[in-house]
C-alpha cells in the first residue's frame, strides 16, 4: 500500500510537522530539533503517543509546562482530532505531570500548582519577544546581503516583504517565522504598514538601525550560548559527545565530558 493510501502514513508525516512546530520558549528552536522529542507515533487505533525529555532533572517547570503546553495545543489541532498522551521522562515533576494528565487535568491545572505565583502568561511575553527580535536580526541581515539599502529594508510593508526574494540558510528559515511573529504580536496590521518596527510598534529610523541592530545582536548570542548549553546538558546526561570536524565542541570541553587523549598515543617531543 501507498503512503498515499495509507491514512497512518498520512497522519504520522502531520504529526511531525505539527510538532516541528513547537519552539524552546527560551531558545525559539523547535523541540524537534533540539532532541527533546524522543518518539511520536500514530498507534494502530489513530491515537498519538508522545515521549518527551528535558536536558535536566530539574528544569524549571515553567519551561516545561511552556512546551507540553505547545505540544498539547499542536496535537488538538491534527487532522482527525485523536485521544493523544503526552509522557515527560526523566524530570523531577515528571510523576507529577504525567499522573495529572491521566487523570484528565490540563496542563494549566496541573503546573498552576507547581508554578505556585510564577506569572506564566509574563514569561509566555518575554519569550516571545526575544524570538521576534531574533527573527528580525535574521531579516534585516538578510536584505542586506541582498544588496538593499537600509531605507529601502525599513521602508518595505508586508506586501514586499512577501515577494523579496533571500539566499542563505538561515534568512530564508527565518522569512516565515517572523512574519508569523510580526502578525502574532501586531494581528491587525494592515500590508500596507512598515514589516519591521521595534516589539513596541515604533517605526526604526534609517540612522538609529546599527544601535538597533547591536540590540538584536546581544539577544541573538544570550540564546545561542543558551541554546549551545541546553543540548550540551542534554548530551553530557546521555552520554553523547557532539564532533564537528573530527573535534568535540567547546561546550563538551566546558563540560568536561571529552575523554582523555591516550598518552601513548602522542607523539614524542624531540
Amino acid at each position: 500500500m501507498s503512503v498515499l493510501a495509507d491514512p497512518r502514513g498520512n497522519r504520522q508525516g502531520e504529526l511531525r510537522r505539527r510538532l516541528e512546530g513547537v519552539n524552546d520558549p527560551e531558545l525559539d528552536e523547535p523541540v524537534t530539533d533540539m532532541g527533546f522529542v524522543e518518539g511520536a507515533e500514530v498507534l494502530a487505533d489513530g491515537s498519538v503517543a508522545v515521549d518527551f525529555r528535558l536536558p535536566t532533572y530539574w528544569c524549571s517547570p515553567n519551561f516545561a509546562f511552556l512546551m507540553l503546553d505547545g505540544m498539547r495545543q499542536a496535537l488538538e489541532a491534527l487532522s482527525w482530532s485523536p485521544a493523544y498522551r503526552i509522557r515527560l521522562h526523566d524530570h523531577m515533576f515528571a510523576e507529577e505531570v504525567n499522573r495529572g494528565v491521566e487523570a484528565g487535568k490540563t496542563f494549566g491545572q496541573i503546573f498552576g500548582e507547581l508554578a505556585g505565583d510564577e506569572d506564566i502568561a509574563g514569561l509566555r511575553g518575554i519569550f516571545a519577544r526575544k524570538a521576534y527580535l531574533r527573527r528580525q536580526e535574521a531579516m534585516l541581515l538578510g536584505l542586506r546581503r541582498q544588496g538593499l539599502t537600509d531605507r529601502e529594508i525599513l521602508g518595505m510593508d508586508l506586501l514586499a516583504y512577501d515577494t523579496a526574494r533571500l539566499e542563505g540558510e538561515e534568512a530564508v528559515k527565518q522569512k516565515p517565522r517572523y512574519r508569523e511573529a510580526l502578525l502574532l504580536r501586531w494581528p491587525g496590521r494592515r500590508p500596507t504598514e512598515p514589516v519591521f518596527v521595534t516589539w513596541e510598534g515604533s517605526p526604526i529610523p534609517t540612522e538609529a538601525l546599527g544601535a538597533h541592530l547591536a540590540e538584536l545582536r546581544c539577544v541573538r548570542i544570550n540564546m545561542e550560548f543558551n541554546g549551545a548549553l541546553c543540548r550540551g546538558l542534554k548530551t553530557t546526561r546521555y552520554k553523547e559527545l557532539e564532533v564537528v570536524d573530527g573535534e568535540p565542541t567547546l561546550v563538551d570541553f566546558i563540560l568536561d565530558r571529552v575523554p582523555p587523549r591516550d598518552c601513548a598515543s602522542r607523539p614524542a617531543h624531540s
